[in-house]
């Protein structure tokens, strides 16, 4: 339904299609009001893709052009499609659709079943595990959690490139398979997670897009409704795009043109998923009356930090085996902050003494320069690597959180958190919302000072804590509220209560939007992708690990190369690099630094 316009008191006047325009760049104010036809938009890291995207439908919704709930707006995250939200909401175009594929498509899928199919629709699998040990088990195929991961991985990336337990065989033979898993066993233990499927009546995240892409095709009327709703498409990340996604996005075009894509392809780096930039940069070639237009001025980092990015970039050579046309000609990015501190490079006896040596610049970063700890990230390629990093901080003292583990909202600490919180909620007094949120959270473990230890009972600890810096956070920004009422001789708000505070956490659990604590993060280099941070430490950059061992081929070493680009462009102001020569304390020093430092390092360090 088309959003209503804000009334009475409180009410928002919109912003007019002038205002809506200042402070945009050339490059910017070209994507907000170049509204006629395809556009793709190919944009640098930290240029303001959202900034120019959102400014550009909140231009059109101004001017007339577009319908606020005639748009739909498509990202890969939750947390993405949240911040699209809120930003268009500040621009006056509340009605906006900003949405996930998934999320898109489950909403569609739901409201026309009963009419394209009958009945209602089918349970949703939240995981495939159980699903694939049991396929597994029939088979006589012996699986370990890892296997099972792993395995599940696969299936995934064959379905989002469309094939069936029919063609899967032939796409196999050039494909790395788990371990002891032949292409055989994988096309057979396909074929049965599908029948189990099926025998129950349940479904998977990638039916969903599935399924909605065969109403769509197969039934006129369904198709001729979606495509009356929706006139005017947006796509983010569009470099990341799979075959089955691609596919969905023509169906809800049914053969238009009103579409702005926007994408970097130096920044895919998921094409083990599915996902490829093929459709970004074939983008041109498939709508020939296309506008192009390149965002390259970069407002996030220094001109150190993008010097860096650029120059790891130019140094690629194609190898003998890449694909022709898989790298495209990189944007040379400019940075706008002007100059800051040089990068530091380290080498390291082993892996603890890196890890302590990061540990200890960080305290400095943070006690001598005054930095918040959670303005700072260390960067690594593997998940394993982060043992000895929570270590070191929890040596240190420093606070930091792991992103990219189990789903926060999953956490067995933090479901009894909630529901703790909602029952305090139900019989608060006059004790404070942080307060409380203390004394309540204090029954599960919580405690004003981290565990010395690391692991399970640290990454408790830190659920627990992420709850209580999130009832801060609002308890902070209501007081602030209400003395700026006060100085301008308005009526103040209400302090905040625990029903606020508890209502605040529904909606982060409906869109799966983590509250964080001022820590340092810990994250893997994929996990990384689209955040920053004012420094950013890039650990154990040796070869076998960047890049990774089992990159072989011309392809995989240069989507190892575009991850490093990644964890670069994280960085605003401080950037460490940093390799050790011996994994354990004492053991041999025959470790290699990573060959794409080679173009990168001061000559005193190469």
């Amino acid at each position: 339904m088309p959003s209503q316009p804000m009334t009475g008191q409180g009410a928002a006047q919109a912003p007019s299609p002038e205002q809506i325009l200042e402070g945009l760049d050339p490059e910017q104010r070209r994507v907000a009001t170049e509204l006629s036809g395809p556009m793709c938009v190919l944009a640098g890291a930290g240029t303001g893709k959202t900034r120019a995207i959102t400014h550009r439908i909140a231009y059109g919704i101004a001017t007339g052009r577009y319908v606020a709930n005639r748009v739909l707006a498509l990202t890969f995250t939750t947390r993405a499609a949240d911040e699209m939200r809120v930003r268009l909401r500040k621009l006056g175009a509340p009605g906006v659709q900003t949405r996930t594929f998934h999320s898109a498509a489950l909403r569609q899928l739901k409201y026309f079943w009963p009419q394209a199919v009958g009945g209602t629709p089918p349970q949703i699998v939240p995981h495939k595990a159980q699903l694939i040990t049991e396929a597994a088990n029939r088979l006589r195929i012996t699986t370990d959690r890892a296997a099972v991961r792993d395995l599940a991985a696969e299936i995934e990336w064959a379905k989002v490139n469309m094939l069936t337990p029919d063609t899967l065989m032939k796409r196999l033979a050039d494909r790395q398979l788990p371990a002891d898993i032949t292409p055989l066993n994988m096309t057979r233990l396909f074929r049965t997670y599908e029948e189990l499927k099926d025998e129950r009546n349940i479904i998977d995240f990638e039916d969903v897009l599935l399924l909605t892409v065969g109403v769509l095709e197969d039934d006129p009327e369904v198709a001729a409704a979606v495509r009356k709703q929706y006139r005017h498409f947006v796509v983010d990340e569009y470099q990341d795009v799979s075959p089955l996604q691609q596919r969905l996005l023509d169906a809800w075009l049914g053969g238009r043109d009103d579409l702005c894509v926007v994408g970097d392809a130096s920044q895919t780096i998921y094409s083990f998923t599915g996902a490829t930039s093929r459709h970004l940069l074939d983008f041109p070639s498939r709508y020939e009356n296309a506008t192009v237009v390149k965002l390259i001025r970069d407002y996030r980092s220094t001109h150190q930090v993008v010097s860096l990015a650029n120059r790891l970039l130019a140094d690629r050579r194609p190898a003998q085996d890449s694909t022709p046309g898989s790298w495209a000609p990189p944007l040379r990015l400019e940075s706008q902050r002007g100059s800051g501190v040089e990068a530091e490079w380290f080498e390291y006896a082993d892996d603890e003494q890196e890890a302590a040596g990061i540990a200890e610049d960080i305290q400095d970063l943070i006690s001598k320069d005054g930095l918040a700890p959670s303005e700072i990230a260390v960067l690594f390629r593997t998940n394993g690597q982060s043992a000895a990093l929570e270590q070191a901080l929890t040596d240190e003292g420093i606070p930091y959180q792991l992103r990219g583990a189990e789903q926060f909202f999953n956490r067995p600490e933090v479901r009894n958190g909630i529901l703790q919180l909602r029952g305090a909620a139900n019989a608060a007094g006059e004790e404070s919302v942080p307060q409380l949120t203390r004394d309540v959270l204090k029954s599960l473990g919580y405690t004003e000072q981290g565990p010395s230890s690391s692991g399970a009972v640290r990454q408790k600890w830190e659920s627990l804590a992420a709850l209580v810096s999130m009832a801060d956070r609002l308890h902070a920004e209501r007081e602030k509220a209400r003395e700026q009422a006060r100085e301008t001789g308005v009526e103040a708000p209400p302090a905040l209560t625990m029903h606020e505070c508890v209502a605040d956490l529904a909606q982060r659990v409906a869109n799966q939007d983590a509250p964080v604590m001022n820590g340092v993060t810990l994250a893997s280099l994929h996990s990384a992708k689209g955040l920053e941070w004012d420094a950013v430490f890039l650990a154990g950059l040796n070869e076998g690990l960047m890049p990774i061992s089992f990159a072989k081929t011309g392809d995989e070493i240069d989507e190892e190369r575009r991850l490093l680009y990644v964890g670069i462009t994280r960085a605003r102001k401080h950037l460490t690099f940093s390799w050790s020569r011996s994994r354990t304390p004492g053991g041999r020093a025959n470790r290699k630094r990573s060959r794409f430092l080679d173009a990168l390092a001061p000559k005193d360090r190469r």
